[in-house]
Parts: structure tokens; sequence; C-alpha cells
């Protein structure tokens, strides 16, 4: 049998949103038309995007495209002074009702889930070493409770997964924080996106270990590489998540030293069925944004076949 999944990509290879100044005179249309022509089936959203569930469709639907799945800034895991958890949660679900919605109406079943309470990724002065840390026991249990609650409502009201992005930078960055993580949610509620490219500069020198941990919680999964030399100087040198990004620390897969074989496998094997979204900031200017959508694209699809062949 076909293996059950699509390949998609974020705009991030033509444009970023934390630092516009890379690819920010690229329209969208030109990263929809090289994305379908070169074989993509579905785009994940960026700030270009159109901001209505209808407007969204009809932009995509020009270009034979579909929605694969949204950022979410999500603000759970501090609670402001004065705010039960209750009334953070509900405040939470208040401030995603369009964005859900939007996706609702283009058919998403997984939203991309970025915790930003605290985060310093988007701050390029800021060491990503000096990123936000539950303080104590109480402090997880208590936002892995948020999280539940939160993803309960997603699910009921909008019928789409939380899909929890680990990220550099940010309160769940490091493998042993993705292990917390899993073993405090509810796997009926909260769902992991498993992010290869954060999953090694978070210190997994091994990715697919990571992934074969928690790989029945795996609902999402974005496919970054990553220059070894580079993001190695990016620790020792303290660099800032986005000082790395502009010197070069994610590319697509195949440029990089992440075994996309190794990582497509165990997703097969473990019966995953989604999407395979090619992820990698990177300065266009530096990484043309064709030929690296298209590098993405081709080692990915070479990849799939391959697995397709071999299960005949």
């Amino acid at each position: 049998m076909t293996w059950n999944v699509r390949i998609g990509i974020n705009p991030l290879s033509w444009m970023n949103d934390d630092l516009p100044s890379l690819g920010g005179e690229t329209p969208l249309e030109t990263a929809l038309s090289e994305g379908r022509e070169i074989g993509y089936a579905g785009f994940e959203l960026g700030n270009k995007f159109p901001k209505d569930g209808p407007g969204l469709k009809a932009k995509l639907d020009e270009f034979g495209l579909v929605c694969v799945s949204g950022w979410y800034s999500g603000f759970l895991a501090e609670v402001p002074a004065g705010q039960t958890d209750a009334q953070a949660v509900a405040a939470e679900i208040e401030r995603a009702q369009a964005h859900m919605r939007k996706l609702q109406y283009n058919g998403v079943k997984v939203v991309v889930y970025g915790e930003c309470a605290g985060t310093i990724q988007g701050q390029i002065d800021t060491p990503v070493a000096k990123r936000p840390k539950f303080k104590d026991e109480a402090a997880w249990a208590g936002y892995a409770a948020r999280l539940n609650a939160f993803g309960q409502h997603l699910i009921e009201t909008y019928g789409i997964k939380l899909a929890y992005h680990h990220h550099m930078g940010a309160y769940v960055e490091s493998p042993a924080d993705v292990d917390k993580l899993m073993a405090l949610t509810d796997p009926a509620k909260v769902f992991l996106l498993f992010d290869t490219g954060h999953a090694y500069f978070g210190g997994a020198a091994d990715p697919v270990a990571v992934l074969k941990k928690h790989v029945d919680r795996v609902v999402h999964v974005h496919c970054k590489d990553v220059r070894a030399q580079v993001i190695a100087k990016a620790r020792n040198d303290g660099w800032s998540f986005l000082h790395g990004v502009i010197n070069g620390t994610f590319t697509v897969p195949g440029d990089g030293v992440i075994d996309y074989d190794a990582v497509l496998s165990t997703l097969h094997d473990a019966g995953y069925e989604g999407w395979l979204v090619v992820e990698a900031e990177q300065d266009p200017a530096v990484a043309p944004s064709y030929e690296y959508a298209k590098k993405g694209y081709d080692t990915l699809r070479a990849i799939v076949d391959r697995i397709d062949a071999s299960a005949v």
C-alpha cells in the first residue's frame, strides 16, 4: 500500500516572519507558484496569507494547493498575576478562536502550537542559552494541565489536534524537556510536532532516537536539516536563535547531517500518516528559495518512493 503522507512546505524558504528583512520583498504568489511547480501539495501559513478562512482557501485554490496547518503563538506557560489557571485557559481559548476557525474552514486537522510565553526566539541580541525554564515540578505540572485543557477544547470544538512544537529559545527545547512534557500531558489531548532540526539543535545528537521514543504521539513533522559546524559555533559563541538562522544553522533535507532515511523509516514503521513539511529558516539571498525548496522536496520524495517500493 502507498504510504499515506503528503509533502508540504513552510513559506520560510521564501520569507521569514521573525526576520521580515529575509525575503520580505517576495510576494506570496511567488512562493505559492514555485512551491506548486516543484511538487508540494500544500503550504503552512505565514504572515502574508489571507487572515480569514474563505480568503485563505480561495488564494490556495488559485494554485492547486491546500492549507497544511498554521503556527499558533500560545501563552500558557505563564499565568498572569491575578488569574487562575482556568482563567488563563479561557483567555487562550478566546484568543485562539479566529485562527482555529480559519484552519477548520480549510480542513486542517492539526495546529502548530508554539509556546511564546517568555520565549527569546525572536530576540536577535539574546543568546539562546538564556531561554526560560520552569522553576520547579509544580510549574511543569501546572503547564501540562493547562495544555491538556486547551488541547481538549481544540479537539471538541474544532476537531483539531494540538501539535506541540518543541522550539529553540522556549520553555520546551531539549530532548529532556520533550520527555517531560510527553510524560506529564494526556496523550489523548496533547500531541507532538517533531522537528528534526530543533531536536538536533536542542541537544539530540541523534534526532531519530528522540523520535523513536515519542513517535506514537507525533501528528505533524517539520523536516529541516542542520549544518552541524554552524550549530557547534552557535553554541560555543553564545549566539541568539536568529543570529544562528542568519548564519545558516538550518537548511533543507538533503543539505545537512540528519539521516532522513532513518527519520522517514521510523515514521512509516510506526504507522504515521500526515504531513512531512519542509521548513528551513534561511536567508534566501544566500540559499535561493526555489533551489533549496526543490532540494528539500526531491530528497523527501525519493525516500517516500523508496519506502513505498520496498513495501510492495
